[in-house]
């Protein structure tokens, strides 16, 4: 069964199809690249804070107060790490990120690694900033808790349909959340900072409550702390986002993208800075669970580290809290972006490398890695299902697989510069380099360890477990790929052409398009031609050999028993009997109905089908559909073949003998007369069906038959 394809809703949702000659319209100016491949690492501002606070709740008040200097930390490594990615901007030009240097300077497998590890961290984005951004929103609207999985999957597949329509296309609307979101917090920043100095310092609606947990001593303490920069480490993630991008921004694409890297940098730097001082100076405090707090009133709902600090800052419910809570929903949503830009890419690259389905490759109507973007948005909804869209319990599975790139790619850079460095000497630039990214590979190799230890527990040990098992089916595709390449590798005698042909039409009744497909059939000339109808219902086989009968169709018609009502397997065991020699091939024709509505198709059996794919198992066998319109498909009939051709007196000649590839004429005729096929045409009434068995009550006539005798 054949369907058609629904453009107009496509055309609504996508958008109309590019040429692929428009791909520079879709390369991004910086103030685009920012909103697109930064949307995370700055939406990140809205919970690293967060993050750091409730491991630090563990300790009780008094570890609450080193939340800043947590923050300062995070915020050190989070600039080492930039400086790193901005060499990585220039020296891997082409994109693919920690794939790419790891690839080129640490061998397969540490790429493979590193390129697993970078999905599996662009999906936790997507299911992470989701939840995020409906976690705010239930803050200011909690009548929306109840259906928190439903609006986060809802926001996925919207964003899916944003990203469908084209990069540049989905940064113009993601520059306005973007923007909107930096803008509200620097002012809710520079108001609570002028408080602070005129001696009016913003006080948190939870400032009076109390912590049921005491405060830690010796190795606690230090594990306390570990676990906090740990979860405030999330400010890092979207970083290598930008490397991975580069062929996306207009040129000089690499310092476009070293340029936005930098520009991210210092942004989200000095708002987890801000954030981060004002939490402590209003006595923020906030828990997993409000059984964690002292002094609870009944009914009370702890809101986000954001919303309590903006409502401290503007006032609870004023205009500057629903901006500060709503431009930070939808940059949290948008945030999920970054992975939607660099999963596509990634997966592009790697299936180019034939280590993920080829099908990555290409591009779509708006020349965005279609595939990858579904693909993505699947796993995203399937993780915001498993997990009930929980922010801390997603959180655990976070920033483990960038922290594993991370060290890879700085890794990777160290031992580009020594290689730099062997061919054309040691350079002040090359020694600094070199020390960044050695620096930065210790750091990040440290914060890996701390993470792993401390949230392995907690959920970080599915990571663990994912990570290993997608290397190894990456390399599983990529060792079929190989054994596929070789085995469609030509040999060297070339292709042996079949001896005889043998034609096998299927038939359920005499219709037209029965007839049809007997027409083709007799067409190609085969050596033989036999009608072959599957006895399912007796009434109706008695009705087909009647009229085959008075019609006096003169193709044998061959009626085999079924006695498990079965289709498929009579077709097959009669195939298995037909006596041909070893270089035939047996042509099977299949007629097929082509509807115009989607309720047609389930009016009609799919057993074409289901017999199509049975056979292509079958050695010997080839498939013919041949398909026959409905009314109802005529609206979406093309032109039929030569259509828009120029046609000039004496270009087509009916006489053509059938070409053989890599043969002239002359060789067609004697391979014509080798294998005892005319290569001059015949007409439909040259049925020779001497050799064949005619089913009873069927005819043999000087003529195919087609609409009467």
């Amino acid at each position: 069964m054949t369907y058609p394809t629904f453009r107009m809703p496509k055309r609504l949702l996508v958008g109309n199809p590019m040429r692929s000659n428009q791909m520079a319209e879709t390369l991004l100016p910086k103030r685009l690249a920012l909103p697109v491949y930064c949307s995370d690492a700055i939406s990140s501002n809205a919970y690293a804070t967060q993050e750091i606070l409730l491991v630090l709740a563990l300790g009780g008040a008094a570890m609450v107060l080193a939340t800043p200097w947590v923050a300062l930390v995070v915020v050190g490594l989070l600039g080492l790490v930039t400086l790193s990615y901005q060499q990585t901007c220039h020296a891997y030009p082409n994109g693919g990120g920690a794939y790419a240097v790891s690839k080129a300077n640490l061998g397969r497998n540490a790429s493979l690694i590193a390129a697993a590890a970078l999905l599996v961290d662009y999906v936790m984005t997507v299911a992470v900033s989701v939840a995020a951004s409906v976690e705010n929103l239930t803050s200011a609207f909690p009548a929306l808790l109840p259906y928190t999985v439903w609006v986060c999957c809802g926001i996925i597949l919207v964003l899916m349909l944003m990203n469908l329509r084209g990069v540049h296309e989905s940064g113009t609307l993601f520059a306005i959340p973007t923007y909107a979101f930096i803008l509200s917090v620097f002012a809710m920043l520079a108001v609570g900072i002028y408080q602070v100095l005129v001696g009016h310092t913003p006080v948190a609606e939870s400032a009076s409550l109390g912590f049921s947990h005491g405060g830690p001593v010796g190795a606690a303490l230090i594990i306390l702390l570990l676990r906090a920069f740990a979860s405030g480490c999330t400010a890092l993630t979207g970083v290598e986002a930008v490397s991975n991008g580069v062929p996306t921004f207009r040129p000089p694409k690499s310092r476009n993208a070293s340029a936005t890297l930098l520009s991210m940098a210092g942004l989200s730097i000095a708002m987890m800075i801000g954030i981060a001082g004002l939490s402590a100076m209003s006595r923020i405090h906030i828990a997993e669970s409000a059984s964690d707090l002292t002094g609870v009133p009944a009914g009370y709902e702890q809101r986000t580290v954001l919303a309590q600090l903006s409502s401290a800052i503007f006032g609870n419910n004023t205009f500057g809290f629903f901006a500060v809570q709503l431009s930070t929903t939808l940059i949290l949503a948008m945030a999920a972006n970054t992975a939607f830009n660099g999963f596509p890419i990634l997966a592009s690259i790697l299936a180019d490398d034939r280590f993920l389905p080829k099908q990555l490759t290409r591009r779509g109507d708006r020349l965005v890695f279609s595939n990858g973007i579904i693909m993505l948005s699947g796993i995203a909804m399937l993780l915001i299902i498993a997990f009930d869209g929980s922010v801390t319990r997603l959180i655990q599975l976070y920033i483990l697989g960038v922290f594993v790139s991370f060290t890879l790619s700085q890794s990777g850079m160290v031992v580009y510069w020594r290689r730099q460095a062997e061919e054309h000497g040691w350079t002040f630039r090359h020694l600094g380099s070199a020390a960044i990214n050695a620096i930065g590979a210790a750091a990040t190799a440290i914060v890996l360890v701390i993470v792993l230890l401390t949230k392995f527990t907690h959920g970080a040990y599915l990571v663990v477990i994912a990570v290993p098992l997608l290397v190894f089916a990456m390399l599983q595709v990529k060792k079929h790929y190989t054994k596929v390449s070789h085995q469609l590798a030509p040999k060297a005698a070339g292709m042996v052409l079949p001896s005889r042909m043998h034609a096998v039409v299927l038939i359920s009744q005499v219709n037209e398009p029965a007839l049809k497909a007997l027409a083709f059939a007799k067409a190609i000339r085969p050596s033989s031609i036999t009608a072959l109808h599957v006895d399912v219902h007796r009434l109706r086989t008695e009705k087909l050999m009647h009229e085959w009968s008075d019609r006096e169709i003169a193709v044998p018609l061959r009626i085999v028993a079924c006695e498990y009502r079965d289709l498929i397997t009579p077709v097959i065991n009669y195939l298995e009997r037909i006596e041909i020699g070893p270089r035939d091939v047996v042509q099977v024709f299949i007629p097929e109905y082509v509807t115009g509505h989607w309720w047609e198709a389930v009016l009609h059996n799919q057993s074409a089908l289901r017999l199509k794919s049975r056979l292509l198992y079958m050695p010997g066998v080839m498939v013919t559909s041949v398909p026959y319109q409905l009314r109802s498909a005529e609206q979406y009939s093309l032109d039929r073949p030569g259509s828009s051709a120029p046609h000039h007196k004496g270009d087509v000649d009916a006489t053509l003998a059938p070409a053989l590839v890599g043969a002239s004429v002359g060789q067609t005729s004697a391979m014509a007369a080798t294998t005892g096929t005319r290569a001059q045409p015949i007409s439909l009434a040259d049925a020779d069906a001497s050799d064949h068995d005619v089913a009873k009550g069927a005819k043999e006539g000087p003529n195919l038959a087609i609409s009467h005798k």
